[in-house]
């Protein structure tokens, strides 16, 4: 099927009596709620519950091996090929299961908040409470931009289809299938609607970079003075509470790109984890949630509709997804200069890395093509020691090039503009998970703000002897004693040797970037 064909049937599904496009989100509402899609919270947001998938399904999704992209994508287990003939059969099969539906619902938006840079899509559902989500997730169209607005990639989301994998050539009923010949993502058998959000910043993963914009998995905001800071950081590392600042603007909450104007962020909205939410920790998300807002598998109280974020029955997974304008402190559009300042952030359970240092270029880009932080083994029963986690690029499952290509590209863009770069740990100090305790927040809020201020750029450091990082002497309201990990823990010793094994998973995670420059293994990554 070539591609005139593939936009000619999109053209003929869109014609169809079944159609509503660019529905409002009181419209939508109505929708959910008539086709008992979803419930009505006693905030006024809408709740669906996904079914079997509560989470991504990486497994299922593809991307479609063509002469497009077959030498450009790094293929493997997260970037996984599928035939043109198997995407083609699955495509027309999806076509023809919307065409009996009763009612098909179409966003039209964009991803991408620099109008420069940004990717005109459209999304089809088969649910109106995913329409809804999409309405809440990308950026929405002026009138006059909308009367303009031509889609250059489109995705089709029909759960209710599930394929056959003896049939269909999947690996289960379940598919995320990405062609870039074709612009087209399909999705099928899965409820999960973030599945919807991340192709799309998987496919900006791969756009972007061809015209030199550096796509990244981080949160963004500004300060008064107009600085702008960069937050890195897998689940469970402070992301979202250490970007959500009451005096810096919100450019954005996960996903942005680095033009040669500045940071722009690919969404129009944030789709938080919500389990264990509270109005006193994360006031804004909690405002935030609202009429036109959506709840992912959040339980409600029978009687009164009012969410229980504490209970994780359905998943751990909870989410809520809303417009950025619910935020009160944002930048609007979000938009803003280069980058003052990036923080790594992790979440060290094995409690050696030290809670601020400072990072050459070569350092940072050894720590962003690692993506560590600690996965937590003490649930399970006998297994007391943390578990190593690498995620490339803090953002693994995104990235459809090489990992190289986005590591360069952030290496030439802190030489040009001349951000400084932090690793921040707000794991465990004093000993290793069980042992030590989780870093107090209130210092690690202080040493975010000293690094953003630029109070730490030129303070006396002392080099880390085991992974050769700066770690500053002094910071302003935090003991001097906490900012050297050796020094917190009481046995030397057994600092020493948790902190060497620390440093060989480093080394051994680091051997699958072979390519790399020896410069960056050199100086980036631990001494021993």
């Amino acid at each position: 099927m070539n591609k005139v064909s593939i936009k000619s049937e999109v053209s003929q599904l869109l014609k169809g009596n079944n159609i509503e496009v660019q529905l409002s989100v009181p419209q939508l509402v109505e929708k959910v709620l008539a086709r008992n899609e979803g419930q009505l919270t006693a905030t006024g947001a809408i709740c669906a519950t996904t079914g079997t998938y509560t989470g991504r399904s990486p497994k299922d999704k593809f991307i479609v091996k063509d002469s497009t992209v077959a030498d450009k994508i790094d293929w493997g287990p997260v970037n996984q090929p599928i035939e043109e003939e198997v995407f083609s059969n699955l495509y027309t099969k999806v076509l023809q299961y919307l065409k009996e539906k009763e009612e098909v619902y179409v966003f039209k938006g964009f991803a991408g908040a620099d109008k420069k840079h940004r990717l005109p899509i459209q999304v089809i559902n088969e649910y109106a409470w995913h329409n809804l989500f999409v309405h809440q997730l990308f950026i929405r169209p002026s009138e006059e931009e909308l009367l303009e607005h031509e889609a250059e990639f489109t995705v089709i989301s029909a759960p209710g289809f599930k394929a056959d994998p003896k049939v269909d050539g999947t690996k289960s009923e379940t598919f995320i299938i990405v062609s870039f010949e074709q612009r087209v993502v399909l999705i099928g058998g899965t409820e999960y609607a973030g599945e919807m959000k991340k192709s799309i910043f998987s496919v900006m993963n791969y756009l972007l970079p061809e015209n030199g914009i550096l796509p990244m998995h981080c949160s963004a905001n500004v300060g008064l003075e107009g600085d702008v800071a960069l937050f890195f950081g897998l689940s469970g590392t402070g992301k979202t509470t250490l970007s959500a600042d009451p005096n810096r603007r919100l450019i954005g909450d996960d996903e942005h790109g680095w033009s040669s104007n500045g940071v722009f962020n690919i969404e129009g909205g944030c789709y938080a984890k919500c389990i264990n939410l509270s109005k006193e920790k994360e006031p804004q998300i909690f405002s935030a949630i609202r009429f036109g807002s959506v709840l992912e598998n959040v339980v409600l109280h029978k009687e009164s509709r009012l969410p229980d974020y504490d209970d994780g029955t359905l998943t751990e997974n909870t989410r809520a997804a809303y417009s950025i304008q619910a935020i009160d402190n944002i930048v609007d559009p979000s938009i803003a200069g280069h980058p003052n300042t990036i923080v790594f952030l992790t979440a060290d359970a094995f409690g050696v890395l030290p809670p601020i240092a400072k990072l050459t270029k070569e350092q940072a880009m050894y720590h962003f093509l690692s993506g560590y932080t600690s996965k937590l083994a003490g649930t399970e029963r006998g297994v007391t020691s943390p578990e190593a986690t690498f995620s490339t690029c803090f953002g693994s499952p995104f990235l459809p090039l090489p990992a190289q290509t986005y590591a360069e590209m952030l290496g030439e863009k802190i030489d040009e503009y001349g951000a400084r770069v932090y690793l921040v740990n707000t794991g465990w100090t004093g000993g290793e998970y069980g042992v030590g305790k989780r870093m107090n927040l209130a210092y690690t809020r202080a040493m975010v703000q000293a690094a953003l201020e630029g109070e730490i750029s030129n303070v006396e450091t002392v080099k880390d002897e085991i992974f050769g990082l700066e770690i500053p002497l002094h910071v302003p309201g935090v003991p001097d004693e906490v900012l050297q990990p050796i020094k917190t823990w009481r046995d030397e010793a057994a600092y020493l040797q948790k902190a060497n094994e620390l440093a060989e998973k480093f080394k051994d995670n680091f051997k699958k970037f072979s390519t790399i420059s020896t410069d960056i293994q050199l100086k980036g990554g631990p001494l021993v």
